[in-house]
């Protein structure tokens, strides 16, 4: 059996329910759909898969959600950071960009929907999401976001400074909008859901089996591991940010950013009451994002970005602890009780990446921090790719890889961005 042991320290992988049994792949086998990748997109490429009759295989490399997927601030949020309706509308082209814009307004509702439908225990919390703008001139950026969803029939609001005040507990923003469909849950409790369902339709789950670049041999897709090997009609590659040692060109495409997650102590009655009392996940309109949402024992989640990486928990703490206390100062002091960090796949227009990556292959980079509910309903879209859906029917616009010229550089010097982001949160801009 894989080892148990393994996984990244954090609040989820400490609360989340166990995985379900799997093992290391030693043989070899055959498959309809092999896939690369043991999170969300990979996941959901195989339960929906599954649902649809397909005999899949997944490879995961370490354990379920031990990627971005089980890492990030589990907030369920049904659009991208920057790009709005409109603009990738044209950008995706057409009927495509449309269906795209419409499988991102849904895709927390997929999200909960699956979690609804396998009773996947991940701490779900439909309560919505919430984007307050901390600078009045920013309340155009809430008043258009809503204007083009509102067109597109999603479920939102704009709201106005008092009312986001009672909303939040804190007079720090200027109104904003809401996604009701949005929420919050456990990421790692759902990736082991996820799994778990999948094994109950028939499908086969190897952990610690990191799989070699795919080759194509014939009309199937081959792919090795260190001690067996898959041999497939069809091949998603769902590994994201973590792509370097099976397609290092994807990998390139990406600029791979360190994203920390933070919990206090959980809360008590009385501040819970008075510090977002709907319990909505919220992430604003700051370069360097403001974030939070409450887990299920009253912690909250949030966490922040820092341009050097020395001492970085315990300078994360006193920074992070001072903002909250800065915008709940019926906190206190603020304590916390884990720190941990992943990565988070950026590209340099904060859109994502769909590839056809040869004959039956599919694969996709650049989550840009919303992977949650994307990534799900994603998993979804491939499954009706490989299941016979034509592409002029599709969310999707494939496209070659393109690289990030010069991208190793790009990485070591992206945390910079972030003192252009803190001087633009000061301006009207």
């Amino acid at each position: 059996m894989a080892d148990r042991a393994f996984h990244p320290p954090s609040l989820w992988a400490e609360t989340a329910p166990p995985p379900p049994e799997t093992a290391t792949l030693d043989s070899e086998i055959k498959a309809d759909v092999v896939i690369i990748g043991g999170g969300f997109t990979g996941l959901s490429s195989a339960l929906h898969l599954a649902e649809a009759g397909r005999n899949v295989v997944v490879l995961e490399a370490l354990e379920i959600g031990s990627g971005a997927s089980g890492r990030n601030n589990g907030q369920v949020i049904p659009t991208l950071t920057r790009p709005d309706p409109d603009e990738l509308a044209a950008h995706f082209g057409g009927e495509t960009g449309e269906r795209f814009v419409a499988l991102l307004r849904d895709a927390a509702g997929t999200l909960f929907d699956v979690v609804r439908r396998y009773d996947i225990d991940c701490e779900a919390a439909q309560t919505g999401w919430l984007q307050p703008v901390h600078s009045p001139g920013r309340i155009k950026i809430a008043e258009r976001r809503v204007e083009q969803w509102s067109r597109r029939g999603a479920d939102v609001a704009l709201i106005g400074r008092e009312e986001m005040r009672d909303l939040l507990g804190s007079d720090r923003w200027y109104g904003g909008w809401t996604a009701r469909t949005g929420g919050s849950i456990n990421p790692l409790a759902l990736a082991r859901g996820l799994a778990k369902a999948v094994i109950g339709l028939g499908g086969r789950v190897f952990t610690q089996s990191p799989a070699s670049p795919p080759l194509r041999q014939g009309d199937r897709w081959v792919v090795d591991t260190p001690n067996g090997r898959v041999t497939a009609e069809a091949l998603v590659m769902a590994t994201n940010t973590y792509t370097d040692r099976v397609n290092p060109d994807l990998a390139r495409e990406v600029v791979p950013v360190t994203s920390w997650q933070m919990a206090t102590e959980p809360l008590s009655d009385n501040l819970r009451k008075s510090i977002v009392p709907g319990r909505q996940a919220v992430s604003d309109t700051h370069g360097d994002l403001h974030f939070f949402r409450y887990d299920a024992a009253g912690r909250l989640v949030t966490g922040g970005a820092l341009i050097l990486p020395q001492n970085a928990e315990q300078r994360l703490k006193q920074r992070i602890g001072a903002r909250l206390s800065r915008i709940f100062p019926q906190l206190g002091e603020v304590r916390f009780s884990h720190v941990w960090n992943g990565y988070v796949g950026m590209t340099p227009d904060f859109k994502p990446r769909f590839h056809k990556l040869g004959p039956n292959a599919i694969g996709w980079a650049g989550c840009n921090g919303r992977g949650v509910s994307l990534a799900m309903a994603l998993g979804k879209e491939f499954a009706r790719a490989l299941t016979g859906t034509p592409d002029s029917e599709l969310a999707l616009r494939f496209e070659p890889v393109h690289p990030i010229p010069l991208q190793p550089l790009v990485r070591r010097v992206a945390r910079l961005n972030l003192a252009l982001y803190r001087w633009r949160d000061g301006r009207e801009i």
